[in-house]
């Protein structure tokens, strides 16, 4: 399987060393028919142990296949976080540059998953020069870390090394889930460095949040786990994100991979998704408290009232071009949470983009490939002249 190491491919079908012999004899315990083959049920039910075999191989080799293939460059690095800049793939047709800010949760490299599902190849083949903030796993010595310094930090100092690169007084900020709605924030900041907001699956409104997650979020005891355990450990997250569809996300997508191991289209589209769904880092604890306490819980942000250090987050003072992009299906972001950020900013040019999809859908995806990203693209560049 094309990504996989020598070890973890799969073998040849070792069945037939042990092919039953002619007769109607049993074999092996084995029920035979007068013309030697076996009964159905029994050729099932030998199938179906192989097919159990290959998915336990192709399980093994999940750490080591190959995910964010799209040739890029550490254009900086510190502790926190690498900002990278991916190669032009075509002529470059789009003036203004794009920094896509990703989620704490999880790894970027979603945004780039394989080449015909990689959100950051498509917009590159749509001559748009892409950067990425690719955030690393804070340390137990980041347990203060907060908003204020993702935004008013991290992401401020990529925007200034994005726009000096490019020679451009502004650029695009596209943010995903977390990372949409701290593109949010840093745009009520700091908009005279933002020429475009392009959000996926922003969180705003939180009491509009249905799904487990947001349930969840409402009744953590945020400040003692703070207290206790410091950065929120990725057991922890992984653990909150494996019960908001326990059969679809347990065992029927095993079943599901029972059935296609044969399909090596899916079982490298299956073991992507599963390497990326169990690559949870921890997230750094005063961070991880703002977003539960100040955004699900108080819901501050949608009510202008969330406070990064000294500074009041205020959806009003946007009005750049914003789009914002939602998935009906969202099972981690209800998008009736993420819709209400075109009612509160005062933007004149702005668009909410609805597809039938969920959350990963949305991005990593043929039906992203083909029905989101084209407009996408178009949005944006008609803005980014």
């Amino acid at each position: 399987m094309h990504g996989m190491n020598p070890q973890g491919r799969l073998q040849p079908d070792q069945a037939q060393a042990d092919k039953p012999q002619t007769g109607g004899e049993h074999v092996s315990g084995s029920p035979m028919l007068a013309d030697g083959k076996a009964s159905g049920l029994f050729a099932e039910y030998v199938e179906s142990l192989l097919n159990i075999e290959r998915v336990k191989s192709i399980l093994h080799s999940a750490g080591s296949i190959e995910v964010g293939c799209t040739p890029s460059e550490t254009l900086y690095e510190t502790r926190a976080y690498r900002l990278l800049h991916y190669r032009q793939m075509v002529s470059k047709t789009a003036k203004t540059p794009i920094l896509v800010i990703y989620a704490l949760i999880n790894k970027s490299y979603i945004l780039d998953l394989q080449p015909d599902k990689s959100w950051i190849r498509s917009l590159l083949s749509q001559g748009f020069d892409v950067y990425l903030v690719d955030w690393k796993a804070p340390s137990s010595a980041d347990k203060y870390v907060s908003f204020d310094d993702y935004v008013n930090c991290y992401i401020d100092d990529c925007v200034d090394i994005v726009r000096k690169k490019n020679k451009v007084d502004k650029v695009t900020l596209h943010g995903y889930c977390m990372g949409a709605t701290m593109s949010v924030m840093y745009t009520t900041l700091h908009e005279e460095k933002v020429r475009n907001l392009a959000t996926i699956a922003p969180v705003m409104d939180a009491e509009k949040d249905t799904t487990v997650i947001g349930n969840l979020a409402r009744h953590m005891d945020v400040d003692k786990m703070l207290q206790s355990v410091g950065n929120l450990p990725s057991e922890q997250l992984y653990m909150c994100y494996s019960v908001l569809k326990p059969f679809k996300q347990g065992l029927n997508k095993y079943i599901n991979l029972v059935q296609n191991c044969s399909n090596e289209q899916f079982v490298e589209n299956f073991v992507r998704i599963e390497k990326w769904l169990y690559d949870t880092p921890p997230i750094a604890g005063e961070t991880f408290r703002q977003w539960i306490r100040d955004i699900y819980q108080q819901n501050l942000l949608v009510k202008n009232e969330m406070k990064l250090g000294n500074e009041t987050i205020d959806l009003t003072k946007i009005t750049v071009p914003v789009l914002n992009i939602i998935a009906e299906e969202d099972h981690l972001v209800s998008p009736q949470c993420s819709a209400p950020l075109n009612d509160m900013v005062s933007s004149a040019d702005k668009r909410l983009m609805r597809f039938h999809t969920g959350h990963v859908g949305l991005i990593a995806s043929s039906y992203s490939q083909n029905n989101v990203l084209p407009k996408v693209g178009q949005w944006l560049k008609t803005r980014s002249q």
